[in-house]
């Protein structure tokens, strides 16, 4: 009896992993606006009527898409990040992360959501509490590296997250006007400058706070 009942569970778990990963295909691909049950059920090879029956609706299968991509975005950025151990390696972290993020679609899959939630409240809580990880994720490198230093004094590690966040999404928007992605690159280019200007900064003095190894 379990044997047949596992049987009878593999072919729904296929297709709610065929909907979760074309609902993520699709809304990056479309965007918010393009991502009808219809279309996720389409490019998942399934009926759209699945859509609700295994998630009770358009928005709540996004948003499962949302968690299987920031699962492993997650997972690939805490490698990137843990390596760094200065400022300049904690700005090359946080370019490559933007540029890994935006050549696979996270940054669209994420941004379209924000996007619309401004028009649907129901929305802002479920993205509100997605975006707490990642804004831990941020002030936990930043204070890693360099909490106790007079830099890390000077730009407390929360606000650090929320500006982080914050250009994360902007620069997305601004791409509609920086086609060529020229102007973002200067932004990054410029962070590559300071940060290096910025290393007395960094210094810890006895009594100031715990290493970056103690944390």
């Amino acid at each position: 009896m379990a044997r047949d009942t596992a049987r009878t569970q593999r072919p729904s778990e296929g297709t709610r992993d065929r909907l979760i990963d074309a609902a993520g295909t699709v809304l990056r691909e479309e965007g918010y606006a393009g991502a009808s049950a219809r279309a996720i059920a389409t490019s998942a090879g399934a009926n759209p009527a699945l859509v609700f029956y295994h998630f009770g609706g358009v928005d709540q299968l996004l948003l499962a898409a949302l968690d299987r991509s920031s699962a492993r975005r997650m997972e690939l950025h805490q490698a990137t990040a843990a390596q760094a151990t200065t400022l300049e390696e904690l700005v090359e972290a946080a370019t490559t992360i933007y540029r890994t993020d935006l050549e696979h679609g996270y940054l669209a899959q994420f941004c379209e959501l924000v996007a619309a939630a401004v028009t649907k409240p129901a929305l802002r809580a479920e993205i509100s509490s997605r975006s707490e990880p990642w804004i831990a994720f941020i002030e936990h490198h930043w204070e890693r590296v360099v909490g106790g230093s007079p830099l890390g004094r000077l730009l407390p590690a929360r606000e650090v997250a929320f500006a982080a966040v914050t250009y994360y999404l902007g620069v997305n928007l601004f791409s509609v006007l920086d086609e060529d992605s020229s102007r973002t690159d200067a932004v990054l280019d410029l962070a590559h400058r300071v940060a290096p200007r910025a290393k007395l900064l960094t210094m810890r003095f006895p009594g100031s706070g715990p290493s970056p190894e103690g944390r």
